[in-house]
């Protein structure tokens, strides 16, 4: 049996992962809005935590040698090289409107010490870095889904029907744009429409 501390601001918010995370495999320990509930709870295999921000916010992430694993709930891109600079057995980075399967996955990972990705992120970080001085292009970074979500902003769609067309969510939505950004350099949707094209990697 896992057991986890689960952190999250509000009491409704801790109320809906109890929900989602408790099984025949998972018991929730402990639960409260900082960090300073896992102090209080023997054993913890692992911390599921809703917002990067939490990680910092009064008693700071523990330190020394890794005795859990962690679960973040974050929909920013760069929260795994948040993660991997703290010292935890296993972590896994989901967005915050993940299934009740997709956290329990996640959480029995973290517990074995293993890391879990979604499949968009983690093939982002899997591609071979550039050459030093050669640099990256768009068509060498972004995956298939990202460039279909960037084809859809091309032709003016929200993320809510950029979600309604590929059957995702509106959080991985963002999700995915926050990464074509990150990976074009763009400012803003219409940036990063401009860059794409220049590209070739849609057309206008």
């Amino acid at each position: 049996m896992v057991q986890i501390v689960i952190i999250a601001q509000t009491p409704a918010m801790r109320a809906g992962l109890r929900a989602l995370l408790v099984s025949d495999q998972i018991a929730i320990g402990g639960e409260g809005p900082a960090l300073n509930a896992v102090a209080e709870i023997n054993p913890v295999d692992v911390v599921v935590v809703a917002g990067r921000e939490l990680l910092h916010a009064g008693r700071p992430f523990p330190t020394g040698e890794a005795r859990f694993g962690l679960v973040l709930l974050d929909d920013d891109p760069q929260a795994p090289a948040i993660i991997r600079q703290l010292p935890v057995h296993g972590w896994a980075v989901l967005p915050h409107d993940s299934s009740a399967a997709e956290l329990q996955a996640a959480v029995l990972a973290a517990a074995q010490g293993m890391i879990a990705l979604p499949a968009a992120l983690a093939e982002r970080m899997l591609l071979p870095a550039a050459p030093a001085g050669m640099g990256s292009t768009g068509s060498e970074t972004l995956t298939t889904r990202e460039r279909e979500v960037l084809s859809l902003v091309a032709r003016g769609l929200s993320n809510k029907l950029i979600a309604r067309e590929l059957n995702i969510s509106e959080h991985t939505v963002k999700f995915h744009i926050s990464a074509i950004f990150a990976k074009l350099g763009a400012v803003s949707r219409t940036d990063a429409i401009s860059r794409g094209a220049r590209e070739g990697l849609i057309t206008l």
